[in-house]
């Protein structure tokens, strides 16, 4: 409802408004033309227009519920108010100043808060013949692989790092993937790898396998995964079904992660407090009168690629709609 009422449309209404240039990339996400600052500047702007009081560096002690709203004790004295927002995000990020802060006080307001985990976050390799895959990959990118678990599959490049698995369809796949199951990766989709070597086989006899491959693949990951003696051996040595083997080396390859980065580098939260006791239309609590969840505390979680964005901007303009007199 919060999405379908305020869309990417409004906001990117509001971006052109405030005359931020911006422009688009691959999927159809939209990036500052200068730098990302530039949307916070136009979300100051739009306080500064509304006659907004911002008091930064001011912890919250606690919180009390009384009959004409609420009591805020806090680092600099203490707030009145008749409704309140809590908007602090997940646990995403800390060295940002991310905390559970806003589940403590949906749990001190009788609000059930589902598991939390890290989300859109890198994989961390430890079985040691994987682990020594990516240390001496560390750095290479591979483009438009096709990562899958959990009945889901992400086309994106992936990123070999020195801990483990990253870039943009690792990322997306974590959400989705739990401690103990395997990731598949398939670093050809939709090509015949098989058809490709018999016809460089035929016309390039003499032709190392990894030069050939080398035209779809960078040579260092041939080298890594195929093993050296393999990626060096001219096309002419190999049959038929050794074509295939290594075919679904290449498209068929298991990994089983060790563990993910965690909240240290994750880009959002999963679990968080109950969409059920909320309304869908004002992400007021369904327990206490005039008290609202958005953003990245409530159990929503999004693609990478700015869904995670739209859900703050939609769920705020939700509750600021409903708490306009």
């Amino acid at each position: 409802s919060a999405l379908a009422r305020y869309t990417q449309w409004d906001f990117i209404e509001m971006v052109s408004r405030h005359g931020v240039p911006y422009h688009e990339k691959k999927l159809g996400q939209l990036f500052c033309d200068n730098k990302s600052s530039d949307i916070l500047e136009m979300l100051l702007d739009e306080c500064a227009q509304a006659g907004v009081d911002l008091r930064l560096d001011t912890p919250v002690e606690s919180i009390e519920k009384h009959e004409e709203g609420y009591l805020l004790h806090t680092g600099i004295g203490s707030v009145h108010c008749q409704s309140l927002v809590i908007a602090p995000g997940g646990l995403s990020i800390p060295t940002l100043g991310a905390s559970g802060f806003g589940y403590q006080i949906a749990r001190q307001f009788g609000h059930n808060v589902l598991p939390t985990r890290a989300g859109l976050v890198p994989f961390t390799i430890t079985e040691p013949q994987l682990k020594t895959i990516c240390t001496d990959l560390s750095g290479t990118s591979v483009e438009g692989c096709l990562v899958s678990c959990a009945g889901q599959s992400f086309r994106e490049n992936i990123l070999f790092t020195h801990r483990g698995l990253s870039g943009p369809a690792i990322l997306q796949i974590s959400s989705y993937w739990l401690p103990g199951e395997v990731i598949n990766i398939n670093l050809l989709p939709g090509f015949d790898i098989i058809d490709f070597l018999k016809a460089r086989q035929s016309d390039q006899p003499n032709c190392q396998l990894k030069t050939a491959l080398g035209e779809l693949l960078p040579k260092q990951l041939l080298t890594t995964l195929l093993g050296k003696g393999t990626a060096d051996t001219p096309l002419q040595k190999f049959s038929y079904n050794r074509f295939n083997e290594i075919a679904r080396q290449l498209q068929h390859w298991q990994i089983k992660p060790n563990a993910t980065e965690g909240y240290r580098t994750a880009e959002v939260t999963l679990g968080g407090i109950d969409c059920d006791e909320l309304s869908s239309k004002t992400m007021e609590s369904s327990k206490v009168a005039g008290l609202y969840f958005i953003g990245g505390v409530v159990d929503v979680t999004g693609w990478l690629g700015g869904y995670n964005f739209q859900w703050a901007w939609s769920a705020a303009m939700a509750a600021a709609t409903a708490l306009t007199p």
